[in-house]
């Protein structure tokens, strides 16, 4: 049987109510005593880390997290997080930027529903979390939820109360899990390296969501007070050319001051492609100025976070940011 390490950071899944709804309360024993199923699969050992609601999650906390990771590697065979749905999907991406290269699943779970519901989804995706980490196949950072596996640089939480939560973007499930069983879709030859851990992250990234009509002094605004932009355009992406305004003229002062500016999608999926339309061609080769293609806003956001402590200058961030990881990105051209 595998050694598999349960780390517990709160989340719906160890939640009680209270006077002010619903708060993390659970600990990690008590989670895993209410499936008690899990003995026969491996042996596990239990951490909580911390224990807070997602919404709280921060870099830091990732921070602490691989390093909870990195510290215990190479003592067992797997590990398993539980983790709140409302950033999971942001950690999860996270994980993958900071742990490349894992042999070994690093699973982040989850629930709708806390574990002590009558109704709960949290049971089965505790298991097959944990069927998920002891399967030979699996490697890296991976969301299993509502019997599916996920790419952790794919996974977004799609709907807010469903069980079938989580969906991949613009990438297959890797795994389906069913009754027990685990049906691969996608089967990868496990690094055949030592995993590359990191231990920084900037997190002065602001993302802006584009409305009809938006000033484009907003941008010149963020500019002293963030290292990295994150624009979410309208379509395949672009900026608009009002003839009054000036956006291409504020979007290049963050060139000028050697911060990057990604162009990405409001858009659920297909991702971005600045060379379609004229309000995307223009600015397409602004220096500083990238697209996101297909990656998830949750991928490109904590990929700048990692880039940017160790990147000297723009053709660095370039570079790093147009380097595929763990399937983060992927380029129809």
């Amino acid at each position: 049987m595998k050694n598999i390490l349960l780390i517990a950071t709160g989340g719906t899944i160890a939640s009680r109510p209270t006077q002010n709804g619903l708060a993390p309360q659970l600990r990690a024993e008590d989670i895993l005593g209410c499936v008690p199923s899990l003995a026969s699969l491996c042996r596990i050992d239990a951490l909580q880390l911390m224990n807070i609601d997602s919404t709280n999650m921060s870099p830091d906390n990732w921070l602490h997290i691989a390093a909870c990771v990195r510290e215990r590697y190479d003592v067992y065979d797997a590990f398993v997080i539980t983790h709140g749905t409302d950033t999971m999907a942001y950690t999860a991406s996270a994980l993958a930027y900071l742990i490349q290269q894992s042999s070994k699943p690093i699973v982040l779970t989850g629930s709708q529903k806390s574990i002590y519901d009558p109704e709960t989804d949290a049971r089965r995706n505790l298991f097959d979390a944990f069927l998920a980490a002891q399967d030979d196949a699996l490697h890296g950072v991976l969301v299993v939820f509502d019997g599916r596996v996920i790419c952790g640089t794919r996974a977004r939480k799609t709907r807010t109360k469903s069980m079938n939560a989580f969906s991949s973007i613009d990438y297959p499930d890797i795994a389906l899990l069913r009754e027990g069983k685990i049906l691969h879709y996608i089967q990868e030859p496990k690094p055949d390296v030592a995993p590359h851990f990191f231990g920084k992250l900037n997190p002065r990234i602001f993302v802006l969501r584009l409305i009809p009509g938006m000033n484009p002094d907003v941008l010149r605004r963020l500019l002293p007070d963030f290292d990295a932009l994150v624009i979410e355009s309208f379509g395949v992406g672009g900026l608009p050319c009002y003839e009054q305004e000036d956006f291409l003229g504020a979007l290049s002062a963050w060139g000028r001051a050697g911060k990057p500016v990604v162009i990405t999608t409001q858009v659920p999926h297909e991702g971005s492609d600045l060379a379609v339309y004229q309000v995307g061609a223009r600015i397409a080769g602004t220096p500083g100025v990238m697209q996101a293609h297909t990656m998830t806003v949750e991928a490109v956001v904590t990929k700048l976070m990692w880039i940017l402590p160790q990147a000297g200058d723009l053709a660095d961030v370039e570079r790093l940011f147009y380097t595929p990881v763990a399937h983060d990105l992927l380029r129809f051209e």
